[in-house]
Order: C-alpha cells, then structure tokens, then sequence
C-alpha cells in the first residue's frame, strides 16, 4: 500500500481483509489504519473452528491483544519507526448520516463500516480516508457514497495474463541439435540451443524445426536441457506434452514443489495421484486432501448426518480419481490389492485440509487439490510444515474461484506460481488441453 503522498491516509479496514491476512496492518507503511469495533465483532463470531480460516481470526485477535492499549481506542497506537498508527473506532450516531438515508437498515454490519468512514472522511477533509476490502459490493457501495474504497492488494498478481506457464516453444532449433537428444546422453547444454537463452528453472520446452521436434526439460544443476520421453505412472499414460512435462516434474525426486494448473478435465489430480502412487515405496505416506468450501458460503453443520457424511460430498471427487486408476487394473491384480492395502493401513489418506493440522509431514508425499480456493497465507502455512523428505503438490484452476474475496489474481496458488517459479527445487506446468472426453471439452471451452 505504497503512496507519495506527504499526508498519511486514514485507511479504514473490513473483516474479510483480516481473514485473507491476519498481518495485514503491517503492510500500510506510513499511513494510519482504522479497525471498525464492527470488524472486532464479526471477527469474535469467526474464532471458533478448525478451517483456515477461523485460525487467520485468531491468530489476529491475538496480535491485536499483544497491541492493545488505551490509546488504541483514543489518540491511536504507534505501529513502529516510519509506519502510522492503529485505532480501533466505533461507527455511531448513525442518524441523519448519508448511510443512514442511502440504506434502509444500519443493523448491518457493512453498513456500520461505511457509516464510519464516512464520518472519519468528514472529520478529516484534509485527508484522504479510504475504505480497504475484498467485498466488491461493499466497495460499490462505499464509491456510490463517494467514498474512497480498493482492494487490498498484497499478494496479488498484476497482470494474470503473464503468469508463468512452465512451458515454452523454441522454433527453428538447429536439426542437428535436435538429433542430438536422440542419441545418448539425450541432453544439449544450454549454450547450444541458443546463446542468449535463459529459461526458468525446471521450465519445459518443444524444441521444432519443421517436422523435427524433442520435448525437453532445462535441468538447473547440469545447465543442460534434456529429452523427455513419455512414461507412464501406476497405469497412467500422458496423452500430451503438457501432461508429459507434469508427469516428470511429479516424479522428479529433486523437485520438492509442483504446482499444477488448468481447468477442468486437463487431468491434473489424477497425475499427482497417479506419480504418487508410483513413488508409494519413497514416501511414509500419501495425502491427498482438499480445502472444504460449503455451497452458497454455508456452514456444514445444516448438512445431515455425522460429520464424515457431511465431508464426503467435498472428498467424492478425490475418490472419483483414485477409481480412475483403480479401474485400469483388474480386481484381483497386484496394483489393485496394493490400492486396497494402502487405504486400509492408511499409507494413502484422503482427508479435507483442515484435518491434516497438528500431523507430521516427514517424507510425505503431499497432494494439495483445489488450491485456488487457500490465501497466499494459508499455502505458506502449509508449506512451512514440510519435513524432511517431503514432496508437496498443488493443484487447482485459478479461474473457478469458490471463496469469497478471492480471485485469479490473489489466491495462493497464483501467488505461489508467482513467487516460486525461479527456484530450483520448484516446477510449474499449466496444462491446457481437456482430456477427460471429447464432451467435457467442448463443454468447458464453448460453455
């Protein structure tokens, strides 16, 4: 939240950015920030639960306490050298306010958010307040009020349009150096592909000239780019040269974090699955856990039934990939008694995300689905868990957001594509092609 101008800005801000990032008060520099007594409120009635998002209410109601003071609530809290201070405020009287004659009920909580800044921006006419939120209504609402209102944008990704993809495509590559990945060692050093190419760590590439083309991978230990030959996994084929790249990348033993992107039907669970299972005899254990996202934002207690019958709706399509593969074999098989035997002894779990707290991760091999739908905090929390031996993947698309406040641009996985991409241990793949069925495809493309 950087700004030149000389005049620290009141920024005044909402419960969901609290919940996106407990630490968000120290991202504001020198300018003051206002937390509503409002925010305090709706943040008491998240503080109970085991989701992600009940421990960003806590862990910021617990900063808040190492903060608190009298001044906090009078002539504000210094946040340290160089940075504005904190106030916590309440928004009343609300009568005769421009909130009050634009809304018809103040009982609302966004309502009593606006009400306060717009007193704070009539008390301050030398200043510039604004409202701080990831609620896009609440900031329509506050600009049709002429009230100052962003996003908060740590974390977020610019220009989406220029997300890393992993992958590349080197056209007019000499026919010689292409022959060359045929013949042992199957590897060029990097010079002669071209002189002033400097690919990504672990990036992936067609090489082409004409008729002649190699599927290679830029390998940051030698500098040298080596061929990739299809393979397949517990039974899994790649049907493209995206899937083919995924598919080393999770079975790479030097790469420790793959991310995973694509829409829907590209196959980006069943490979991680599938990598995995090929790799069970590396690892202690297989997770493979997604975060619970209820329909319509509601809680799971209105579901019937215990809670394993209120989960496994969210876990279906998890087990969905995992008969994928089981149906490649016969039942009375090895690979499908090793299956059984998995699940039964619990070398493979499949479990909701907020259920793998407090557990060890030491070499674990660790399948993240649907992590388009965490903060780029709640993907840090996970990663930091990470124990010796550990393998940890994430996949998702980043354009079928289901939680609120979040978008293409500011969800974990974006932000951890973002941020990681030039690390060694580290790969990335954004897989394009649909290869669920003919139908699925056209379905997501023109749909």
């Amino acid at each position: 939240m950087k700004d030149t101008h000389k005049t620290p800005h009141l920024f005044v801000i909402d419960t969901n950015v609290f919940l996106y990032d407990h630490n968000c008060i120290d991202n504001f520099q020198e300018h003051d920030v206002v937390i509503p007594i409002t925010v305090l409120e709706e943040l008491d009635e998240f503080k109970k639960g085991n989701d992600l998002i009940n421990f960003q209410a806590r862990e910021f109601i617990r900063k808040l306490d190492r903060l608190s003071g009298e001044s906090l609530f009078n002539e504000g809290l210094p946040l340290g050298p160089g940075r504005g201070k904190l106030f916590v405020k309440i928004a009343g009287p609300f009568e005769g306010t421009s909130v009050e004659n634009a809304f018809s009920s103040m009982n609302k909580p966004d309502h009593r958010i606006l009400a306060l800044a717009d007193r704070l921006r009539c008390g301050n006419p030398d200043r510039a307040v604004i409202l701080i939120s990831k609620d896009i209504n609440l900031r329509m609402k506050a600009k049709s009020l002429g009230i100052q209102a962003e996003d908060y944008e740590t974390g977020k990704i610019e220009n989406i349009d220029e997300l890393y993809t992993g992958t590349g495509l080197l056209e007019d590559v000499d026919k010689d150096v292409i022959s060359r990945f045929y013949q042992q060692p199957f590897s060029v050093p990097r010079e002669e592909i071209g002189i002033d190419l400097h690919p990504v760590p672990n990036q992936f590439f067609i090489l082409r000239n004409g008729s002649n083309s190699s599927l290679a991978w830029y390998n940051p230990g030698s500098d040298e780019f080596e061929r990739i030959i299809k393979t397949k996994a517990y039974g899994i084929q790649p049907r493209n040269a995206e899937q083919t790249f995924a598919l080393h990348t999770l079975l790479n033993p030097a790469v420790r974090l793959v991310t995973l992107t694509g829409k829907a039907g590209t196959g980006k669970t069943l490979l991680a699955l599938a990598a995995a299972l090929d790799q069970r005899h590396d690892y202690r254990q297989i997770y493979l856990a997604r975060p619970v996202v209820p329909l319509g934002n509601r809680d799971l207690g209105f579901l019937p039934g215990d809670v394993q019958s209120k989960l496994d709706p969210y876990m279906q399509p998890l087990w969905d990939n995992l008969a994928v593969i089981k149906n490649r074999f016969s039942s009375d098989s090895k690979e499908y008694n090793n299956l059984q035997e998995m699940i039964e002894q619990e070398k493979l779990c499949i479990t909701p995300l907020a259920y793998i707290r407090g557990r060890s991760l030491d070499c674990i091999y660790f399948i993240v689905d649907e992590a388009q739908n965490l903060t780029p905090h709640e993907v840090k929390t996970i990663i930091t868990r990470a124990g010796e031996g550990t393998k940890i993947v994430f996949t998702g698309d980043i354009y079928q957001i289901d939680t609120p406040y979040l978008d293409s641009q500011s969800n974990g996985l974006t932000y951890l594509v973002d941020r990681l991409k030039d690390e060694k241990i580290s790969a990335h793949i954004n897989l394009v092609k649909g290869e669920r069925s003919e139908l699925a495809e056209l379905a997501s493309n023109l749909l």
